[in-house]
């Protein structure tokens, strides 16, 4: 007789925020009333990135994501880091380990005016995502962003500064620093149900923010995924598109969540969960794993 799923392990990942705080706090209230509470409260909540910029919310939204393990302690918490996190922390000054800042920049170096660099107090020292990240697109493209390719005007902002102020630096929190420094680049997690057409599959689950490329060594990509080496200028398992769109091939019987590509895809054991895409017209969506519903912040409103 095959396992009920309410008896199995919830498991559920929850797609890229950019700053919405009021969509979060829907999804979060509709997830608490779709699920029974004792499957809710011992849940396994995967974030899959990308929790600032776009929106209005960022620091209210790290501030809810803070909050979690004190109001829910029964629950296990993944704080995946996106590209925009990475960013993020390279512009503030967290990112772990050691990396030589200029190296960061050659390979994209002709890129330096036409993405509007940082060029501000403390460039010198900042990893080429951090220096996109607090740049000027739009002064020099004269394309509608907001701020820079990245948007981080609105999380700028919302600590109380303008866009690529280094004020920025000293006004983000130290407990907002210590989330940021901390998140993770990939999470395994083993033993996690999902249910099929041919019943209950127990497999193992890798999550990561954009995803693995294929062709390569998928042990080596994990490797290097959890020792976190910021000294490379970009992270392709966290910005990667296409080439991290499939599930490598030398991978069986596991589930690849991320969030990143802007759209809600489910093709087998492949789930991206990104619906919102960071645009406020488009719904917040989580996935509920083992029984593969979707949840989005808009499911109660008429």
């Amino acid at each position: 007789m095959a396992d009920r799923s309410d008896k199995l392990r919830t498991v559920i990942c929850l797609g890229d925020i950019h700053g919405y705080l009021t969509k979060l706090l829907n999804l979060w209230s509709n997830l608490q009333s779709q699920i029974d509470p004792d499957s809710f409260n011992t849940a396994t909540i995967i974030f899959l990135g990308d929790y600032c910029d776009r929106g209005p919310d960022t620091r209210k939204v790290i501030d809810f994501l803070i909050s979690l393990p004190k109001r829910y302690p029964n629950q296990k918490h993944v704080f995946l880091s996106g590209n925009h996190e990475f960013a993020f922390a390279g512009f503030i000054g967290v990112l772990e380990g050691d990396f030589e800042a200029k190296e960061t920049w050659k390979e994209y170096a002709d890129n330096e005016e036409i993405e509007g660099w940082y060029k501000g107090e403390g460039y010198e020292k900042m990893h080429l995502q951090g220096r996109i990240w607090g740049g000027w697109f739009d002064v020099a493209q004269g394309i509608d962003s907001k701020g820079s390719i990245f948007d981080a005007a609105p999380t700028f902002g919302s600590y109380g500064v303008s866009h690529g102020s280094s004020e920025l630096m000293k006004v983000v929190p130290e407990d907002h620093k210590k989330f940021l420094a901390d998140v993770v680049w990939v999470h395994e997690e083993d033993d996690v149900c999902i249910e099929t057409q041919e019943g209950v599959k127990h497999c193992k689950l890798i999550a990561v923010h954009a995803g693995l490329e294929k062709g390569k060594n998928v042990r080596e990509q994990l490797e290097f995924l959890k020792a976190k080496d910021v000294s490379v200028p970009q992270v392709t398992g966290l910005s990667g598109r296409k080439n991290v769109w499939d599930i490598p091939e030398e991978l069986t019987e596991t589930i690849v969540v991320s969030g990143h590509h802007g759209k809600l895809h489910i093709e087998g054991l492949r789930l991206i969960i990104d619906e919102g895409g960071g645009l406020e017209r488009n719904p917040l969506a989580a996935i509920v794993l083992p029984s593969m519903k979707i949840v989005r912040d808009t499911d109660n409103l008429s």
